[in-house]
């Protein structure tokens, strides 16, 4: 079991995100949770909220009233209303709300713009290249291991300057922050009082100031909201979030988008022969890559957020209370049949995709034009070396736990 609790019976009303089943395969939870109990409750994590139906994540997404994002990951550690710092929260702008909010996210737009994003694609697809070619000739590449987790770790760290050779110490902090949501309550204390992250931002900060320079720390040290400086935990909270939502996510984008062409051999041949014919002008399916990004996207979606409600409220026949956990499935969304014809079905060339992999509402995710850029040109540079490869090993696919699902060891034989 990957979790530290017993395996979860019925997920109407007691289900754990950590579970062996759900971590194997969500969908068919939550297809299963449509049709009998569209908002799911457990009392695990001292009680929690699911809903799985499109409508009612829309609904809960957009509702800044009765819920607040002070705390986007359910954990054993709820926070009371006095436990985190308002109105910035704990890694804005993800944690604050309105009108804050509004205020920092504004402030971070420029340094996510297409242009902003489009200066890093060089250094990305090189950094796709080297991956790749450091495999050799092997028969056998870990898919997640030696290519997807390096990619969008690299790229965060040069846009925030910070040393490469502290990749581990980054995966570090995302797993703690991410995966092992299933700690008690008391592990939970333990990690955070040894605040390494926090130490560690505050080290960076400092020899930023004694030597500045033209990276995305600099930006946040000479930003000003309202014409004055970001406050200290301001500056370090968004360095926290950019780190931790560039990695893990990403990350599992790209090797879930991996693991289906593997296990989907018509699609592999089909995006592969897109991507050979991105270089011939007029060939027919040229653009396949483009909208297959988003149709991946959508179908693994990686991102489940969390909100705190902050009044009561009911939502799909449930009473929801103050003070409760409420999980937001992006993934489920994206898979309602009542939004999305053939949800459970990957379509390369789905025409009409509206999907919620960034979420929906004031938090959409910021750095939407990042991923895109980083998943676009990982598939591309990676089917260019290798348009034929499936599962080395099914069995021996390890998926995350938590509220970010992607691959963590994927074995592909490559041709």
């Amino acid at each position: 079991m990957s979790g530290k609790r017993p395996p979860v019976e019925d997920f109407a009303t007691d289900f754990d995100h950590t579970d062996d089943r759900w971590v194997a395969d969500p969908y068919s939870i939550w297809d299963d949770l449509r049709g009998r109990c569209p908002v799911a409750h457990t009392d695990r994590y001292g009680g929690a909220w699911l809903p799985v139906r499109h409508d009612d994540v829309v609904a809960v997404a957009y509702d800044t009233e009765h819920f607040t994002s002070r705390s986007v990951v359910v954990s054993e550690l709820r926070p009371g209303p006095d436990d985190l710092p308002a109105p910035i929260g704990l890694a804005p702008p993800i944690t604050s709300d309105p009108p804050f909010h509004a205020l920092a996210r504004r402030m971070l737009l420029p340094a996510f713009s297409p242009k902003a994003v489009a200066g890093y694609e060089a250094y990305t697809r090189q950094l796709c290249r080297e991956l790749l070619d450091a495999a050799g000739g092997a028969a056998v590449v870990d898919g997640s291991v030696d290519f997807a987790r390096h990619i969008p770790l690299r790229v965060i760290v040069r846009m925030l300057g910070f040393p490469e050779a502290d990749a581990d110490v980054f995966r570090s902090f995302v797993r703690g922050t991410l995966e092992d949501v299933d700690e008690s309550a008391d592990q939970r204390e333990a990690r955070a009082e040894e605040a390494t992250m926090e130490r560690y931002m505050d080290e960076r900060i400092a020899e930023h100031l004694a030597s500045p320079s033209d990276d995305l720390t600099g930006f946040l040290l000479d930003a000003e909201l309202d014409g004055h400086k970001l406050h200290p935990d301001h500056v370090r909270g968004t360095m926290v979030l950019l780190l931790i939502a560039g990695i893990d996510t990403t990350w599992s984008a790209v090797g879930a988008s991996l693991w289906h062409l593997a296990t989907h051999p018509g699609d592999r041949r089909r995006l592969a022969a897109a991507v050979a014919a991105r270089a011939v002008a007029g060939a027919g399916e040229a653009r396949l890559l483009d909208t297959a990004v988003e149709e991946l996207l959508r179908a693994y979606a990686p991102v489940t957020m969390a909100r705190l409600v902050a009044k009561d409220v009911e939502l799909g026949g449930r009473q929801l209370r103050e003070g409760d956990w409420l999980l937001l499935p992006f993934p489920a969304a994206n898979r309602d049949p009542a939004a999305f014809p053939d949800a459970g079905k990957v379509v390369l060339d789905r025409a009409v995709n509206r999907h919620a992999a960034f979420g929906l509402g004031i938090h959409r995710c910021l750095g939407s034009n990042l991923a895109r850029m980083e998943l676009r040109i990982a598939l591309e540079e990676w089917l260019t070396r290798y348009p034929d490869f499936e599962l080395a090993d099914p069995a021996g696919v390890v998926w995350s736990a938590g509220q970010i699902r992607g691959p963590r060891v994927l074995p592909l034989r490559v041709a």
